[in-house]
């Protein structure tokens, strides 16, 4: 089964192709931060009011470290337990992309903040920042829970693998992010920081495709070990949840103080519970909150990005994407 002790070697007969083609997927998505043109943005950074700023300076001071958080839990935990070469060809590919979010967030605070010491300060959030500090705490307690299993012999053990997954793809990827992604797109539905919304689309799209993988890890162990998903378990990724959305909270009170023209902290409040109960309902949990979403502008990211192919890449097509073209046909 997929969290056997070991490590399979063996690519055929290949038990999960679905982890395979998902890695083949990746591959397809592959962007470069080169293609990510900041430029526009000085200007827009000086039409910001201070309130603005503070928010975009914090924003990037959570996005300076929180992708190589990720990063050390795949290395950490996540790689060394899921027994499927497919997989792990996933997880080097998600690994690889992790990299280069931090690449992306290093030019992003270079370009923002050419003060030398602004910019150190914003790579030491997690230690003088109390909300990031706080967000930081939260993963690194779970990176910590897996730290002395070396297998998962016991049905204990393999409950301490989910609820560390569960944590990073749901509460971690799923809503620490897209509450990231949520302030990103509000300033882009104002017409501000356009070259930061289109490095956030490829970020938005890898971080999508690290989520989703991580469910069907989920839903695989689900058909395979059905006995592990009861009632305790349900009520953990509950209140991992809910406290994951309260770390989040407190995030948005330091970013939005009185609040800004169409942001707010309740707003995103309800932004946070509706993405909330939207991981858990995909887990197999009961939601906890009940909530719409706030947010028209960030239903549109469901729908594909458009743009002018002289201007610049668009983030919502992939690479070698195969199929026939025929120059014939009738429009």
């Amino acid at each position: 089964m997929l969290l056997d002790p070991g490590m399979d070697l063996t690519l055929r007969p290949m038990r999960y192709p679905d982890f395979y083609e998902r890695y083949r997927a990746a591959i397809r998505n592959t962007w470069t931060v080169e293609e990510v043109d900041l430029a526009s943005d000085l200007s827009d950074l000086k039409r910001l009011t201070p309130a603005e700023l503070h928010l975009v300076n914090r924003l990037v001071a959570f996005f300076a470290t929180g992708d190589s958080i990720v990063a050390n839990n795949l290395v950490l935990n996540l790689y060394k337990h899921i027994n499927a070469p497919e997989a792990r060809l996933y997880l080097s590919r998600q690994l690889y992309e992790e990299a280069v979010h931090v690449q992306f967030y290093l030019t992003l605070l270079d370009t923002y903040l050419p003060d030398h010491d602004e910019r150190a300060k914003a790579f030491a959030a997690v230690e003088h920042i109390p909300s990031i500090r706080a967000k930081a705490e939260f993963c690194f307690r779970w990176i910590d829970s897996l730290g002395s299993l070396d297998e998962l012999r016991t049905s204990t053990d393999r409950r301490s693998f989910l609820l560390n997954l569960i944590c990073f793809a749901a509460c971690i990827e799923g809503l620490f992010f897209y509450g990231a992604f949520a302030y990103v797109y509000w300033l882009r539905s104002r017409g501000l920081l356009n070259g930061l919304a289109s490095g956030t689309n490829w970020v938005f799209r890898d971080e999508s495709m690290h989520m989703d993988f991580a469910f069907s890890v989920v839903d695989t162990v689900r058909a395979e070990e059905p006995e592990l998903f009861d009632a305790e378990l349900t009520e953990q990724v509950t209140r991992m949840m809910e406290e994951a959305v309260q770390a989040e909270l407190a995030f948005a009170h330091d970013l939005c103080g009185d609040g800004l023209p169409g942001m707010s902290a309740d707003d995103m409040r309800a932004y946070l519970e509706y993405v909330a109960d939207q991981r858990l309902v995909r887990l197999g949990v009961p939601p906890r909150y009940g909530t719409a979403n706030p947010f028209a502008f960030m239903d549109l990211q469901d729908v594909q990005e458009l743009s002018n192919f002289f201007e610049r890449r668009v983030s919502a097509y992939q690479v070698a994407i195969e199929g026939t073209v025929t120059l014939n046909e009738s429009f």
